[in-house]
């Protein structure tokens, strides 16, 4: 999409109306760094992926770069995607850029996830001699050095390394170069540590650009954030130990509690929609106020958060179900809720001649009946 002055592409995945999460890649990759975590994370998140500048599929420009106008760059994605705020997750300099995006818009970010990264990577001169070098002989010459600091020995010949490999060689020299200028001028010290943010702070334990001194520097300098450690990792972790890397995401996005409320009230906004729930609050009364927290804990709270499924196939269950017991009322709730969820028209007309099947005729026939009356209301 554009944005700016250049062509952003950008990969979006997972439940329309769920929180956005967007993940942003390390230098000279792409989104697709970010692969291995996408199908779990999708499940319960709007996931956004967007090539950096000059990366991937997006748009190179000459440089001068600086973190301020890749921050920019951002801002104004979001802005274009309508998105008001969003967990923000970042690799190497999409770490860096996720710092300097939050210190000066910390109302639009829920969180931060920080991976191999740090508030500033010196000595500076080493990566503008590295942009020299670049820009003189092609990032052919950097490879090697670049591969064995991206992943440990073990994992050098793996397939997914030929993949980095490949992601490294299709990246543009200058954009790649000006990137490189754009760290060595970075020190955001200072603006970090003005961050009141849940932060979780990730580094592989055999990082060499990013060492776990720094990620104890930047778990230090931001108040209340975690800090862990995956061991056996470089450079890289979301290619090389994925596993390790989308539980400990998820074990932050998604921490146990004991009281279902509040994560059951977010995700019927998310589902329902904020106008709906809204309206229902405000219609409370004595007599139902605490049947409608029971609902928000039990059925929103403690089913509807669950990671087992995604949201589009619990909202194809639950008009499934709704439509066999001749629910009509929720019916209608719950098909107009189908475009936050992902489920689409024609979703939905292959469940409902399922519960033709197993729920009869007529109740399949009252509920075709029911979404096409909401679909012309919601679809127009």
């Amino acid at each position: 999409m554009r944005v700016k002055d250049i062509n952003i592409h950008v990969l979006i995945e997972g439940p329309p109306g769920a929180t956005p999460l967007v993940l942003l890649h390390s230098l000279g990759t792409n989104a697709h760094i970010w692969d291995p975590q996408v199908a779990e994370l999708s499940r319960s998140f709007r996931v956004i992926r967007p090539d950096l500048r000059g990366h991937g599929l997006t748009e190179a420009t000459d440089g001068p770069y600086s973190m301020a106008l890749l921050a920019d760059d951002l801002a104004s994605l979001l802005a274009a995607l309508q998105v008001k705020k969003a967990h923000i997750a970042g690799i190497s300099i999409g770490g860096m850029i996720a710092q300097a995006f939050a210190a000066n818009h910390q109302d639009q970010v829920a969180s931060l996830i920080l991976c191999d990264t740090a508030m500033a990577i010196p000595p500076a001169e080493n990566w503008t001699l590295r942009a020299a070098k670049v820009r003189a002989e092609g990032i052919g010459v950097i490879q090697e050095a670049v591969i064995a600091n991206w992943v440990t020995a073990g994992f050098i010949n793996a397939p997914e390394t030929a993949g980095l490999r490949a992601m490294l060689l299709r990246t543009p020299a200058e954009s790649y170069a000006a990137a490189c200028e754009a760290i060595a001028a970075a020190d955001l010290s200072a603006s970090t540590a003005t961050l009141k943010i849940p932060t979780l702070v990730l580094v592989g334990s055999e990082d060499k650009p990013t060492p776990v001194a720094f990620a104890q520097a930047l778990h230090a300098a931001i108040a209340g954030s975690s800090l862990v450690i995956i061991e056996g990792a470089a450079h890289i972790p979301s290619v090389e130990k994925p596993a390790e890397i989308t539980n400990a995401i998820v074990s932050f996005l998604r921490p146990s509690t004991t009281d279902y409320f509040e994560d059951g009230m977010n995700v019927r906004k998310q589902v329902l929609g904020e106008a709906h729930v809204a309206r229902a609050t405000a219609n409370i009364t004595d007599l139902d106020r605490d049947f409608q927290a029971f609902i928000t804990r039990t059925a929103w709270g403690s089913v509807w958060t669950r990671p087992g499924l995604d949201r589009r196939t619990r909202s194809l269950l639950t008009i499934a179900m709704l439509a066999s017991l001749g629910h009509e009322e929720e019916l209608k709730l719950h098909l107009r809720a189908s475009k936050n969820t992902g489920a689409t028209p024609a979703d939905i007309a292959e469940v409902l001649m399922q519960v033709a099947v197993y729920g009869g005729v007529p109740a399949a026939n009252s509920a075709f009946r029911t979404a096409k009356e909401i679909f012309k209301e919601i679809y127009p």
